[in-house]
């Protein structure tokens, strides 16, 4: 009886180990474990395999791992991409120049990645810079640049980074946070990354790059970089704009900024101001190491107007904070007699203190919003501005964008419109100065323009209109 049902639990064992069994794949055995099916398999399957895949897909491909790379460079592929996109700019009669008469073994000659970079090349020769061009022509009426410049930024998807380079000349690429855009500028912001300390000079290179128009997630996606701007970052270098309990912030030159911990001296965040003028070019015609400086061109001589070149000037102003605008102003006819030139500069008188009709509000609160990765914050009395100066030619002149300080005033001027505090806001480089007087209002909590001068540099006026203007002695 006892061997039975010793019998009979073996059955019932053996019943349901087999279907456990059935149900559950055996795991195979660590002879076959491990191996790497794709590696044996021979190579022209994998190669017809690779074959329907695009362009995009085959470089990404070459991210997933060492075989896989070595797979990707595939020079007969790469050059199959090559001559098709050249031939569609060609006719039939041409298609021996296009693949250039070279046969199989000509092609695998080449050293690998060779004809994956003479397609990419290929790409960027072909950047349809006429359809860009053609939609830059239209000109708005209110700041005198191309009306559409920033939709022509977002469509060719232009992205910004900054590459860092310490002083024993170890690199570090940064992509840009976030982008701003403005009526006649824009502001790139750079909240995180691995950020030196300023103990050593430190070299910032703002690159825009252009990706190629291929299939790719755009963290892999290959494009062109082009070289914006370059400035030195050194640890009393610079001018310190403003401040609040965490961040000074350091106006380096060329429109970028930088947010300073006050603890640690250490970069919180980048700030860079682009000017719309000739922005879309610069990205496309400057290189990695040399960036584009736009030719001006000079005005037509006119011997018959005795002060030509001081009359007929308009000026576009905005004051914002990179996310919104404060003010957005326009001046036009401003002019400058010969017997007003003082010095290096021509004056040109855009709000005048005694003429109480062109004073102008500004908005109740200007502040400068700052972020990085864990702490957020704003630095009161500080904005950024945009400047445009136009010739009587409706031509750009002189345009700088940069951040600026509301400063109080030293000045014991006499205010007869306004029992107020006097402040000012001043700029100065090479081409121009900026000078801004203004009034707060206790009672309304507003700032209030009441006097605004432009100079522009002497120099820069005699050579664009082949002038020869003397400034008069004081």
């Amino acid at each position: 009886m006892v061997q039975e049902k010793a019998g009979l639990n073996s059955q019932r064992l053996k019943c349901i180990m087999a279907q456990r069994s059935s149900k559950c794949p055996r795991r195979p055995p660590k002879s076959v474990r491990g191996i790497n099916y794709i590696e044996r398999m021979p190579p022209e399957i994998t190669e017809m395999i690779f074959s329907y895949l695009d362009e995009g897909s085959l470089f990404c491909l070459s991210f997933v791992n060492k075989h896989f790379y070595e797979l990707a460079e595939n020079s007969v592929m790469w050059y199959r991409f090559y001559t098709w996109y050249r031939a569609k700019s060609k006719t039939s009669r041409l298609i021996k120049e296009v693949t250039d008469g070279m046969d199989m073994g000509s092609i695998q000659e080449m050293p690998n990645g060779y004809w994956r970079r003479l397609f990419f090349k290929e790409l960027i020769g072909h950047d349809g810079s006429w359809k860009w061009k053609k939609k830059l022509r239209s000109i708005n009426f209110y700041t005198g640049l191309p009306s559409r410049t920033a939709k022509v930024i977002r469509d060719l998807e232009l992205m910004w980074e900054i590459t860092v380079r310490d002083a024993r000349g170890r690199e570090n690429r940064i992509k840009h946070s976030h982008v701003y855009f403005n009526r006649a500028s824009l502001t790139v912001v750079w909240n995180s990354g691995n950020w030196p300390i300023l103990d050593k000079p430190t070299t910032l290179e703002i690159h825009g790059v252009r990706l190629l128009p291929i299939y790719c997630p755009s963290t892999w996606r290959p494009g062109c970089r082009s070289l914006l701007k370059t400035v030195v970052v050194k640890k009393e270098g610079g001018k310190v704009l403003a401040s609040d309990k965490l961040i000074s912030l350091l106006y380096i030159e060329k429109g970028v900024t930088i947010g300073v911990w006050q603890k640690d001296q250490e970069i919180a965040f980048v700030l860079v101001n682009l000017h719309y003028h000739k922005l879309v070019e610069r990205h496309f015609r400057g290189s990695s190491t040399i960036s584009y400086e736009p030719i001006e061109r000079q005005a037509s001589y006119n011997d018959i107007d005795p002060e030509y070149g001081l009359h007929g000037y308009t000026l576009h102003l905005e004051l914002h904070n990179g996310e919104e605008s404060i003010a957005s102003l326009k001046f036009a006819q401003l002019y400058c007699r010969k017997d007003k030139i003082y010095g290096e500069f021509i004056p040109l008188h855009v709000i005048s203190a005694e003429n109480s009709s062109g004073h102008t509000p500004l908005c109740e609160k200007i502040r400068l919003p700052w972020q990085t990765e864990s702490l957020q914050g704003h630095i009161e009395q500080c904005c950024m501005f945009t400047l445009t100066v136009l010739t009587e030619a409706q031509t750009p002149f002189w345009c700088v964008t940069a951040p600026v300080a509301i400063t109080k005033s030293n000045r014991q001027d006499v205010s007869f419109d306004y029992d107020a505090e006097s402040f000012f806001m001043e700029y100065q480089d090479s081409d121009g100065k900026l000078e801004i007087q203004l009034e707060w209002i206790e009672n309304q909590k507003q700032f209030v323009m009441v006097n605004m001068l432009v100079f522009l540099s002497l120099r820069k006026v005699n050579s664009h209109f082949r002038c020869n203007y003397i400034p008069r002695d004081i």
